[in-house]
């Protein structure tokens, strides 16, 4: 149940040691405290979540023996997850899902197999159709982990004109402009900092700016979208990271404040959400790094009052909360010790 006090959300998971997969849990906010953990959907590994834009659904990446794909679940008054069908083909499963804002489509990104795919969604029963279109990147570059194309990211632009693909293989980021009937045209490529490895994507209230979180260099990548056309421009490179800090991280998640004034990145290795103030000009400009007091945090969200963050420690297996100062944007610890077996993914359900 969501209240004022009391947000549901969800956690995506790697089914690896206790976790059975997708997990609710409510952020009290009187109480200032995560409570009432419990699993609501039995996959594999379903690391990646999204819900629809009418708070009906929610669509998970996950495997069911050597196949991989989507599954789709209503979501109960209660906040239980009730199965509906899914979409599995030959493979690793993929690694992203998004969804557009009508609840027509859903996109998903597979980092394995180097794949953007789309899907049409029955609109009376949430149900998730078969691939409308499926691309495969092709390419590589100058790191050992660049043998291929590994597709990470797929989202739309906030126009919904077209879809974004970030691919960590090839160093690039693609646009596709989206048909009616979901398939996928090619629109633009933009080739980024050899080496660099980009990851995951957050775009601007305004629609025009948007931040791109790199995995090998750990940089934000700052972007201006052009929507005439679906190309994408570099203004800025800035580091995630302390200039002193020498040791192995990979860069994570990346989240944008709901008034556009603070870009947050997390640092898999320095365990850590670094924050950032977005300039007049959409460059963004160092505040703080703040520990998220656990190992290798994969993901976070902030709650849709924009006052909570919560992370998710893959490693150390537990989620933490801060406090979000809205005018500073720095964060305030409250709660560590917030356990759920390899995390991987944190969605609030509610806008």
């Amino acid at each position: 149940m969501t209240t004022p006090n009391l947000q549901l959300g969800y956690i995506g998971t790697y089914t690896k040691g206790e976790s059975e997969g997708v997990y609710s849990f409510t952020l009290n906010r009187s109480e200032k405290k995560i409570t009432d953990i419990k699993a609501v959907a039995y996959i594999e590994n379903p690391t990646y979540l999204t819900l629809s834009n009418d708070q009906k659904y929610l669509y998970a990446v996950g495997k069911e023996g050597n196949s991989g794909g989507l599954a789709s679940y209503s979501i109960t008054d209660n906040g239980e997850l009730a199965p509906i069908n899914n979409q599995l083909s030959e493979g690793s499963p993929p690694c992203h899902v998004s969804i557009d804002s009508k609840n027509q489509f859903v996109f998903s990104g597979n980092y394995h197999k180097g794949t953007v795919e789309a899907f049409l969604i029955n609109s009376e029963t949430g149900s998730i159709q078969s691939a409308s279109s499926i691309i495969q990147h092709e390419g590589s570059g100058p790191d050992p982990r660049q043998e291929k194309p590994h597709v990470h990211y797929t989202g739309l632009t906030p126009d919904e004109k077209y879809l974004a693909a970030v691919d960590l293989g090839t160093d690039s980021l693609t646009t596709y402009e989206v048909s009616p009937d979901g398939k996928l045209t090619k629109a633009h490529l933009l080739p980024l900092k050899a080496g660099s490895g980009p990851r995951h994507l957050t775009f601007h209230p305004n629609g025009i700016l948007a931040y791109l979180m790199t995995e090998f260099s750990s940089e934000i990548i700052v972007l201006r979208y052009h929507p005439e056309n679906g190309h994408f421009t570099e203004l800025q490179y800035i580091s995630t990271l302390p200039s002193e800090f020498k040791e192995n991280n990979q860069g994570s998640a990346i989240h944008i404040s709901a008034d556009g004034r603070f870009v947050y990145a997390g640092n898999r290795g320095h365990n850590s959400i670094a924050v950032f103030h977005v300039e007049e000009t959409g460059e963004l400009s160092f505040v703080e790094h703040t520990s998220t007091e656990g190992d290798w945090p994969r993901d976070f969200a902030i709650d849709p009052s924009g006052k909570y963050i919560l992370a998710s420690n893959q490693e150390s297996s537990n989620l933490t909360l801060f406090a979000r100062d809205e005018n500073s944007g720095k964060l305030t610890l409250l709660q560590s010790d917030i356990k759920v077996p390899h995390p991987v993914c944190v969605k609030f359900l509610g806008k």
